[in-house]
């Protein structure tokens, strides 16, 4: 895992990003500077003219930077490996603003795994910290994707529910000890 404290950055590509934390997709241009602010989880936010920007693991290359390794399974893994690894594959998943993952935040409630004759359906139950985040599509793709990336998963479900509401004693020991939140 890669952190990042303002690492200076220019563009080698243009690339696709989303504003945060409003979740506007936008095109970032060849050449612009900018600094990147976090990188965890294979996704970066980078800081370019007063604002934040979410680029996906995928386009790393546009930042200098390699993708993240692919999850493996050993071979004959059953369904509770496939969900262990689902877990940790959310582990992987950050807030753009908040430098924990979606598991430590408490905003997963659930996760279980199907195995069908053409492969295993995941499927996921989340929330948000406030109903109204504009970054919840992106987190919840980014969860999708984390998890569709596993070997013998077909498709990830991703429900995003408020009922529970979420709230800080959801959060693990370490998040609230890394947020002050004790």
């Amino acid at each position: 895992m890669y952190r990042a404290d303002n690492e200076p950055v220019t563009l080698t590509r243009d690339v696709d990003a989303i504003i945060v934390p409003a979740g506007v997709n936008v095109k970032l241009r060849t050449g612009q500077q900018g600094f990147i602010t976090q990188a965890l989880g294979g996704s970066f936010t980078v800081y370019v003219e007063g604002n934040l920007f979410r680029i996906a693991g995928k386009d790393a290359d546009a930042l200098g930077k390699e993708a993240g390794d692919v999850p493996q399974l050993p071979p004959n893994a059953s369904d509770e490996d496939v969900r262990d690894l689902a877990w940790q594959q959310m582990k992987t998943c950050y807030d753009p603003e908040i430098p924990i993952n979606v598991v430590d935040l408490g905003l997963v409630y659930s996760c279980d795994v199907k195995s069908e004759p053409d492969g295993r359906v995941v499927s996921v139950t989340m929330t948000l910290t406030a109903p109204g985040c504009g970054m919840g599509d992106v987190l919840v793709q980014d969860v999708r994707d984390k998890v569709e990336i596993i070997p013998t998963v077909k498709r990830a479900d991703v429900e995003l529910v408020f009922d529970p509401p979420w709230d800080q004693s959801m959060m693990s020991e370490a998040a609230r000890l890394q947020t002050g939140m004790m």
